[in-house]
């Protein structure tokens, strides 16, 4: 019966309309009913907050063929405040910055607990990327990371089942944060998952359709060879993230870029932001690509304000490390 029912839904989403939204959306389909088999590695308690060490299972995306080394496994800490709750939730989304020892769910940790102090549980996984055994295609145009991002988004849906499948959360006040590339898989999130009320998103490439006019992407394609290019990214277009974040609707969508970058600019947020439906909003900071304490205290404020929770108290936000920079790559 199980693959009866998956074979009428391939049919059905051939049948779909070519470039029809809902045509795009079964690229990222996944069985929600699979259990998430959450296993608890480890607890501490810092100031009366619970700090889980978890990991949950995250079954493979219907157009990804890439589990990962770990099976499907995802590693996440779980942040849970004192009380009974129900709580209004957030999933953060780290960065994927080459060098950083932050390139990890530990990029959120300390906001994750000054929000605890003010009734918030965070989930924080690790991104597909940097689970033990992942070895990197580096070669240009590759499928690996057309199947990485979709299970990224499938393992970020299955944080959010496992949130919402918890008696202490408010499954009205949910949001999503990530920055870089899981800001990218925050614009997919936007339009795919509609339990999300609120989403920031951190420095993230969100739009090819902006993306590919600029000098950097023409200098690229003519490197790689246009028509493999072309083809490739025909191919591929239903992972253009503008296509999902122009259907945010009815959630409230927050950008938070840098000037301090080669490539998402001042100038390629504003492209940005005409992209996204509305409500939205953009803020750029005076910052490298991993922004500044201005923008985790108007990250926080947001969530606050979404998310109907007491801001929490400016010095403990203050206490929050500023994320350090590392070098960019040469290219």
């Amino acid at each position: 019966m199980k693959l009866l029912a998956f074979i009428l839904l391939l049919l059905l989403s051939a049948a779909l309309p070519e470039g029809s939204f809902d045509r795009l959306r079964h690229h990222w389909d996944y069985d929600e009913r699979a259990p998430l088999d959450i296993k608890q590695r480890g607890v501490e308690i810092r100031g009366g907050i619970k700090v889980l060490d978890i990991s949950y299972t995250a079954p493979v995306g219907s157009r990804a063929a890439f589990v990962g080394p770990n099976g499907g496994i995802v590693t996440a800490y779980l942040i849970v405040p004192q009380g009974a709750g129900p709580f209004p939730a957030v999933i953060y989304g780290h960065w994927c910055m080459p060098g950083s020892d932050k390139k990890n769910r530990t990029e959120f940790l300390d906001e994750a607990l000054v929000l605890a102090h003010s009734g918030v549980i965070s989930l924080l996984p690790d991104h597909v990327s940097v689970h033990p055994g992942f070895v990197e295609d580096t070669t240009p145009l590759n499928e690996q990371q057309i199947e990485v991002e979709v299970q990224q988004d499938v393992n970020l849906r299955r944080g959010a089942d496992l949130l919402l499948a918890r008696k202490d959360v408010n499954p009205g006040r949910l949001a999503y944060a990530g920055h870089s590339c899981d800001g990218s898989a925050g614009a997919f999130l936007s339009g795919l998952d509609k339990r999300f009320k609120a989403f920031v998103i951190m420095a993230g490439d969100i739009s090819f359709e902006v993306d590919k006019k600029t000098k950097a992407f023409q200098d690229y394609r003519q490197k790689v060879g246009p028509e493999k290019f072309d083809a490739f990214t025909e191919k591929y277009a239903w992972q253009d993230e503008g296509k999902y974040i122009s259907h945010a609707a009815p959630a409230t969508v927050f950008l938070q870029y840098a000037t301090d970058e080669s490539f998402l600019n001042a100038e390629i947020a504003k492209q940005y932001l005409e992209v996204v439906s509305e409500p939205k909003r953009l803020k750029i900071y005076h910052a490298p690509h991993a922004l500044n304490a201005e923008a985790t205290r108007d990250r926080i404020a947001f969530l606050a304000d979404q998310l109907a929770f007491k801001m929490p108290d400016p010095k403990a936000v203050n206490t929050i490390p500023v994320l350090v920079q590392p070098p960019w790559p040469k290219q």
